[in-house]
């Protein structure tokens, strides 16, 4: 998952409800009538949802922080040396700042830091805690959706330019919108750029199912907080109590699913609209691809990138791999 991963998203949080001309508006009426029903994971990122997945990190069941967080201490001198001095990295779909801290600790090359995420909130805390533990270091938090135009700040105008993107959250597209990210994260940095990503590799049904329905139940309040979120946002009447949350790993298409399943036939209002769910009819909020080494390699050749070098944990269930543009 991502950044239980979340494909990540820029969007300015907002409190004021029923904002019917909004993206997220027009994204849920779309997905809320289509059929099957569907919502995109980006907009599982508000301030709660943020919070919520920084939970789902830590428990026992939900491996890919721990193996990402163990490779990068392992190797983050050897990460850090591929990136150009004075170089700005850019962090895609940042988040908690934990992650790229571990390259920073050792990367004297990088002069400034540009985090993107869509939890503004989220985004302008991480970014101020950073900036008071590397005060050397320029800052400049830049609240956008990743998967389109993202407009740098012009502090780094003169700057080569590094991509970070851990959390597998390359997993949360659909295979071509991986494509379309990476196309896209090529035009943002340039051409003989590096972009280090993170990537969760195929494995065990029993482990995929268990990391995306922890014991605990903190994936399925977090996947219910998209309900709430909607409730809030975009002046909708869903009763929780009235879904469950469902995750299942579905080897075929190699991807783990989530879903919000209706316990019963209901009726919901949003944006002005009547919504109909049938008993057991689901909306599909997420999608988790799990690659192999190769498979991943394909894909960013397609995009126009060369795999270089990788880093793989122990048990070879996550996977970092450096990409050099062109």
């Amino acid at each position: 998952m991502t950044a239980h991963a979340r494909i990540a998203r820029r969007q300015t949080v907002t409190h004021e409800p029923i904002v019917h001309e909004s993206q997220f508006a027009r994204d849920a009426i779309a997905g809320l009538t289509a059929q099957p029903k569907r919502m995109s994971p980006k907009y599982f990122y508000d301030e709660v949802g943020s919070q919520l997945f920084e939970e789902i990190t830590e428990l026992p069941e939900y491996y890919p922080t721990r193996c990402e967080l163990a490779i990068l201490r392992t190797h983050g001198a050897e990460i850090a040396r591929m990136l150009p001095e004075g170089s700005a990295l850019i962090e895609f779909g940042s988040g908690s700042t934990r992650k790229v801290r571990l390259l920073l600790d050792v990367a004297s090359t990088i002069a400034a830091y540009v985090p993107v995420d869509i939890s503004a909130q989220m985004l302008v805390q991480e970014a101020a805690l950073l900036q008071s533990d590397f005060p050397g270091l320029a800052v400049f938090p830049v609240a956008a959706d990743i998967t389109g135009p993202v407009r740098l700040p012009n502090g780094i105008a003169d700057m080569a330019r590094a991509g970070f993107f851990p959390g597998s959250t390359i997993g949360n597209f659909e295979p071509h919108q991986a494509r379309s990210f990476l196309q896209n994260a090529a035009r943002i940095l340039g051409p003989g750029s590096t972009l280090v990503v993170g990537v969760d590799l195929a494995k065990d049904a029993h482990i995929l199912n268990a990391a995306y329905d922890d014991a605990a139940g903190v994936t399925a309040k977090f996947n219910l907080n998209l309900l709430t979120r909607m409730n809030r946002e975009l002046g909708a009447n869903f009763v929780l109590d009235a879904f469950r949350h469902q995750a299942f790993y579905n080897e075929e298409r190699s991807r783990v699913e989530m879903h919000l399943v209706s316990r019963k036939r209901q009726k919901v209002k949003l944006c002005g609209r009547v919504v109909e769910f049938g008993e057991a009819e689901t909306i599909h909020t997420e999608c988790s691809y799990k690659y192999t080494v190769e498979s991943f390699g394909k894909l960013a050749r397609s995009a126009g990138w060369t795999p270089t070098t990788l880093w793989t944990d122990p048990q070879g269930y996550f996977l970092v791999q450096a990409l050099v543009c062109g």
